[in-house]
């Protein structure tokens, strides 16, 4: 933390949003198909909304809502809010596809067209999540001096967590992100995370 680094300057917040509208917007026009289906497979699945949203963290603490296509049955968090786990019994029937091919993200492009979230950035946790880990964590908020990402350093380079371990060691990936953010690391993290697109693992 106390090493170079860490500094972003007017440029780099300029380059960073032009990255993040010119991807998202050629993603959204690219797959607009395959999130038309995932709405229509939702409504034919069973009652409920098509499209789910939830508060976050992002940059320098702020909340905001993430959209989503709904994964899970509309009473999934009736007992209060849990992380995911594997074989996650509120996931339903098509939930289980779109988590796996990942169209159930596409919706958050909205999100960083709205200049909430980056397309490279950390995981947006919820806030409830945030204050647990950070009373358990070193450090753990320095990861919000950048917005929250579709996809990240650590995403594609540690598999989901479900735990304080687990987000402990993937803090140590998004501060090293920050660190060392760069547009070409922003371009570098989208090829890897093109192959976890592709061959994805630890999906849930």
């Amino acid at each position: 933390m106390f090493s170079d680094g860490f500094y972003f300057g007017a440029l780099d917040r300029f380059l960073k949003r032009a990255f993040d509208l010119g991807i998202s917007l050629s993603l959204l026009v690219l797959t607009s198909p395959l999130l038309l289906f995932g709405m229509i497979a939702i409504r034919f699945d069973g009652p409920g909304p098509v499209f789910y949203r939830q508060e976050r963290v992002t940059l320098d603490g702020k909340v905001f809502r993430i959209l989503k296509l709904r994964t899970m049955c509309i009473d999934a968090e009736v007992s209060g809010a849990v992380w995911a786990a594997a074989e996650d019994s509120r996931i339903t029937r098509v939930g289980t596809f779109l988590r796996r091919t990942r169209i159930d993200e596409l919706p958050q492009l909205v999100n960083i067209l709205k200049g909430e979230m980056s397309f490279v950035g950390p995981r947006p946790e919820r806030p409830m999540f945030v204050d647990e880990l950070a009373a358990q964590i070193p450090l753990y908020r320095e990861r919000h001096m950048v917005k929250a990402g579709l996809t990240g350093w650590a995403q594609v380079n540690y598999p989901y967590g479900a735990s304080v371990d687990d987000a402990r060691s993937k803090l140590s990936y998004d501060l090293y992100y920050v660190k060392n953010f760069s547009i070409l690391f922003d371009f570098a993290i989208l090829l890897q995370t093109l192959r976890v697109v592709l061959w994805p693992s630890g999906v849930r």
